[in-house]
């Protein structure tokens, strides 16, 4: 079995300064709609480093800035189409997401495999994470789906959506974003 590296550029948010929650560029993503920001762990009224959210984590993590809602995409070309053809290339997708106390404010992770013209093949989507979920406290929590990768699939498109329910800021949060393929497993 061949693995992939993870294929999400930036899924961190580490290629960046990380910010204190004003809107910037996401280097690796497309901002579609709104203005995402990154924020550094321990900025005040924003998830701390010892709080709810990845062992692992770097020193940034993603927001939707100020925007009621923010949308960015990342369109993925996907390695060894002959392996991918023949039915046995298995996906892993992850992603920590969350959010502020008790809103609602959320992040949603969709992974969309494509064929080579763009016809839409497959759908897995994690999130949003509610305020319930997370017991009220600011923080993200691991979210993950797998499964195989459509014959066909060329390209894979994943779409970070955060959306703003409640406040000021829009506090959906995202971390750790990875899309990781496995050839030959089944």
């Amino acid at each position: 079995m061949t693995r992939t590296p993870n294929l999400i550029a930036n899924g961190g948010a580490e290629s960046d300064p990380g910010g204190t929650g004003q809107p910037s560029a996401v280097t690796g993503w497309t901002t579609s709609e709104g203005t995402a920001a990154v924020v550094a762990y321990g900025t005040p009224g924003y998830p701390t480093a010892g709080g709810p959210g990845p062992q692992d984590r770097g020193r940034n993590f993603l927001t939707g800035g100020n925007s009621a809602l923010t949308r960015l995409t990342q369109v993925v070309t996907l390695p060894d189409p002959a392996q991918i053809d023949a039915g046995t290339t298995r996906f892993d997708f992850t992603g920590w997401l969350g959010g502020y106390a008790g809103q609602d404010d959320g992040a949603r992770l969709s992974l969309e495999f494509l064929s080579a013209t763009g016809a839409p093949l497959a759908l897995s989507v994690l999130g949003p994470v509610t305020a319930t979920q997370r017991g009220s406290v600011t923080g993200l929590l691991a979210r993950s789906g797998s499964g195989t990768v459509p014959p066909g699939s060329r390209l894979a498109r994943v779409v970070l959506l955060m959306t703003r329910d409640g406040g000021t800021a829009n506090d959906g949060y995202a971390d750790d974003i990875s899309l990781v393929l496995t050839a030959g497993g089944r």
